[in-house]
């Protein structure tokens, strides 16, 4: 019984006669849906559009995404620009607002005040005196006019070197107010008597037990102030900070 089912053979299941053949098929029926999934364009895209336009189109994103940053970094980099003038049209505001103040004070006082008694402000505590002061500020230093002078002139030239490269505005501030305070004593010391760089300063603010000042003493002893104050805290004339 063996030896005739070894010579006639086992029938052969359907699943396994059919096996062989079938499988090729298969494969080159799978080929054609991947080939036609590849040429049919997709439900989204436009009729007529050819394959691997999307892709196109993203690399084209590209440069317009690039030359999009380029464009805010320069648009940044020109809003920064303005941010210097700023500060210095507020330094020079500042000096331009205190020399004036102290130029049409010092115009007043010797029209009115001087050769005339004291006005009295708030009694014996605050005083209007016009009296002549060849010295520093608050009088010191009679002897050194010629001195004071030069050191006032070095003084405008720093700040109008600082100015360039100014974006700070507390340093703005203070620097106008020393600019402009250091224009109107050396308006006085080349243009009023005895002589040119010998000129005496007005001085009408008078308090009791302190030396009289004006306005442009006021101004330098301000900005002089906020000077050592946002030296402290670490603030730079380029509105960088600084930790030492």
């Amino acid at each position: 019984m063996a030896e005739a089912e070894r010579i006639i053979g086992t029938p052969d299941t359907p699943g396994a006669a059919g096996a062989g053949p079938e499988q090729p098929d298969r494969n080159v029926a799978s080929g054609e849906r991947s080939d036609d999934s590849g040429s049919d364009p997709g439900p989204g895209s436009a009729p007529g559009s050819e394959p691997g336009s999307g892709l196109a189109s993203g690399s084209e994103s590209g440069p317009g995404k690039a030359s999009g940053e380029s464009g805010a970094e320069g648009a940044s980099g020109e809003a920064g620009v303005p941010r210097g003038k700023r500060r210095v049209a507020v330094l020079f505001t500042v000096a331009v607002l205190a020399y004036a103040l102290d130029l049409i004070s010092k115009l007043i006082v010797v029209a009115k005040l001087e050769h005339h008694e004291p006005v009295e402000i708030i009694g014996d505590w605050l005083r209007f005196e016009a009296i002549r002061n060849a010295g520093a500020a608050f009088g010191f230093g009679e002897a050194f006019t010629i001195i004071f002078t030069v050191i006032a002139a070095a003084v405008i030239v720093v700040i109008a070197r600082l100015a360039r490269k100014l974006y700070s505005l507390p340093w703005a501030i203070a620097l106008g107010l020393l600019l402009g305070g250091a224009l109107g004593n050396l308006t006085d010391r080349i243009f009023r008597s005895p002589g040119i760089l010998e000129g005496a300063v007005v001085d009408f603010i008078a308090p009791k037990h302190f030396a009289v000042f004006n306005l442009a003493d006021s101004a330098i002893v301000c900005g002089g102030i906020l000077i050592v104050l946002l030296s402290f805290r670490g603030l730079d004339p380029d509105g960088s900070v600084h930790k030492d």
